[in-house]
Order: structure tokens, then sequence, then C-alpha cells
């Protein structure tokens, strides 16, 4: 009876490898998971040079997890789990107080956010005529630290924050995005389910960087206000899939004297005549109805009185927490061009150049800054 039993086992075991291992190679691969808003990992491709640098075996291991059969039923099913143990952490995000869900923020390797803000720096002593503004903008867990799980391990925000900014030359200008938001912590700056910033957290950031650059900033009685979506659950949400929680509303901020803005976006030689794609909220990637998400290369070229004209031109290298403040920036610029370094491979130097534009900032946030190493791609 042992030996039928031990025998059952393996049998089972062996037959339950070869049917998973059957169905991953049978069911189809996507590119996109909606689930977890993000892209998948492509087939990693056989070659020396991937071999060597361990790329092939890394692709590889991400390739089998992303694509592994019911891979958004047994998310489901461990965060239910974790969630009966009252464990309040479920793939790198906390359950915190008051509905905010943040992701957990470690130490970072200081020798590569060293390199990261030396390549900004290269980068701005290379274009000496160019005015360059760095705004660098905390995520939740920067601002809203005492709202965290009793104990739970976070590293300091404010500290990377100050060693990039200490890390920047004097002839760039530096924004700390935590001296911005901290004295409005106790109103609604982020999203209780995502990564960003609210629209109102990004009218700050819009309202300090106006000032910086000598313009006058439109005040909040100037916009026309509308919520747009009640059902907002956003990044943090798709990552833990902790349930129970109330959705974020997203919304608008209208000028009462709107001007009209076209959108070309270079990936796919389209132009748009609005920054907001309201086929968005219908999907679980609501956040990307602020200009239809992320694209390599954009051109906003918006039909600006005169006399509103702050600055003729303006490169804003970015990530996406600048989705939801470049419509306030059109109201100051006629023509702004926009660049994600994740996805762009052009050189912007050249670009500069053949566009002359003499105005650069660059939009980050932390977390972002800290383990992205495509701001190498400035030199």
């Amino acid at each position: 009876m042992k030996h039928l039993s031990e025998r059952l086992l393996v049998v089972g075991f062996v037959s339950s490898t070869f049917l998973i291992a059957l169905l991953f190679f049978i069911l189809p691969h996507h590119r996109f998971s909606e689930l977890e808003n993000r892209y998948l990992q492509a087939a990693p491709q056989l070659t020396w040079d991937n071999l060597i640098s361990k790329k092939f075996a890394e692709e590889t291991e991400s390739f089998i997890t992303d694509h592994f059969p019911f891979r958004d039923k047994w998310l489901w099913v461990k965060s239910t789990s974790e969630q009966a143990r009252l464990q309040q952490e479920n793939n790198g995000i906390y359950q915190g107080k008051d509905g905010y869900l943040f992701e957990k923020f470690l130490e970072p390797d200081y020798k590569k956010v060293q390199r990261y803000a030396e390549s900004v720096n290269q980068f701005a002593s290379n274009h000496p005529t160019v005015k360059m503004t760095f705004m660098l903008a905390p995520t939740s867990i920067g601002i809203y630290p005492e709202r965290l799980p009793w104990l739970a391990p976070s590293y300091s925000q404010k500290k990377v924050n100050q060693f990039i900014e200490e890390s920047m030359q004097n002839d760039l200008n530096f924004m700390n995005g935590i001296n911005i938001l901290e004295q409005h912590a106790t109103e609604p700056v982020y999203y209780r389910t995502d990564h960003h910033w609210t629209t109102f957290g990004a009218y700050l950031a819009y309202v300090a960087y106006a000032e910086q650059q000598g313009w006058q900033p439109f005040s909040l009685k100037d916009f026309s206000i509308k919520t747009v979506s009640n059902s907002f659950l956003g990044s943090y949400h798709t990552r833990s899939q902790f349930t129970g929680l109330t959705p974020d509303t997203i919304q608008t901020y209208t000028p009462l004297n709107p001007v009209h803005t076209e959108m070309y976006i270079a990936d796919t030689d389209q132009t748009v005549t609005s920054m907001y794609d309201e086929s968005f909220l219908a999907k679980k990637d609501q956040y990307s109805y602020f200009l239809g998400g992320v694209h390599a290369l954009m051109k906003l070229t918006t039909a600006l009185d005169p006399q509103q004209i702050a600055q003729e031109k303006l490169l804003v290298i970015k990530d996406s927490y600048a989705h939801n403040v470049l419509p306030f920036l059109t109201n100051h610029v006629p023509e702004i061009h926009v660049i994600d370094l994740r996805f762009y491979n052009g050189d912007i130097g050249v670009y500069l150049s053949e566009n002359d534009i003499k105005d650069v900032l660059f939009l980050f946030n932390t977390a972002t800054f800290v383990e992205d190493a495509a701001l190498l791609k400035l030199n």
C-alpha cells in the first residue's frame, strides 16, 4: 500500500509538471497584462552576448514567470490567502491606513543613483545654453510614511531626494517634490490605489514650476474641475489584488478660457485633437486617460493668444508622473516636445539642436529614478 501511494504521488507530480509545461506552450502568450497593467517579458533572444552577460538566463526566467499558465488566477489566490492571514503586504505593496496602498521602498544602490545623477549633469554640461530644470517627485510613501502598517520596513525618500539634489550640478535647477507637496500632505495629492499623484498634486507641481520659470500660474478658480471617473483602482491595487478598497476618482482641470491642443504621437505617426483618451476610462488602466498612455516621443501644439505665451518651446523628459502635469503647461507654452527615455532611443542632443529648444524640464518620481537606467541614454 505504501509503495502504491508513493507511485501515485510520483505519477501525479510528473503528470502535473507535464501538463503545466504543455499548457505553457499551447496557451497564447499575451504581450500586455491588463490585470498587472504592464508589458510582459517577450521571448528571450539566444545570442552569445546575451549568454555571456547572463541576460538570456534572466529574460528566460522572467518570460516563464510572466507567462505561467493561469497566472492571473494564481495572483488572486495568493492575495486572498494573504489577506485571510491578516497579511498587510502582498507583491511588494503595503495595505496602509485610510485606504492607502504603498509600494515598498527600501534603501537604493547609491552607486547606481550617483551614476544616473552624473548622466544628467553631463547632459547639462554638454548643453550650457539650454536652461534645465529637474523636478523629482516622491511617491506617496515619501509623503505619508505615518500611514504605513506598523513596523513596515521602509527607507526615507527624503534622504534619497536630498542625496540626488546634492549630486546635481549648480547650473541645473533642482526642484525637490517633497518640499512642494509636504505642506499639502493633509490634502489628496496622491491616489490611494495608484502610484501617481492626483490632478491636484500635478497642479501643485505645475504652480511650483511656473513660479520657478517666472510665469504667472493659473489659480484654482481659473479652472473648471470635473470628475471623469469614480471607479479608478490603480497600479497598487493591480499588483496587490487587495479587496474591499474604495476606488479613487480622476479629475480634469479645464481652463475657463480653454485653448486647443493637438498632440502628435511620433510612435504611431498620428495626430489627435485631445490630450485625454476617454476609451481608457472603461479599462483597468484608467490613468492612461491622460495623454493616451506612454509614448516614446510626442509633440503638443497649442493655439495660444500671444499674451499667454510665456516661452516658445519646451522639452519635457519624463516618466508617467508628467502625464497629468503637461495639460497645465500647454496654457503657457505653444510647443512642447515630450520624450520618455524608457522607449526613446534617439540622440537627444541632436533633437535639441534640430528643434531649437532652449528649455528642458526633467520630471521623474523617486522610485523610477533610482531603478531606471534609461537616464544613461542621455549621453
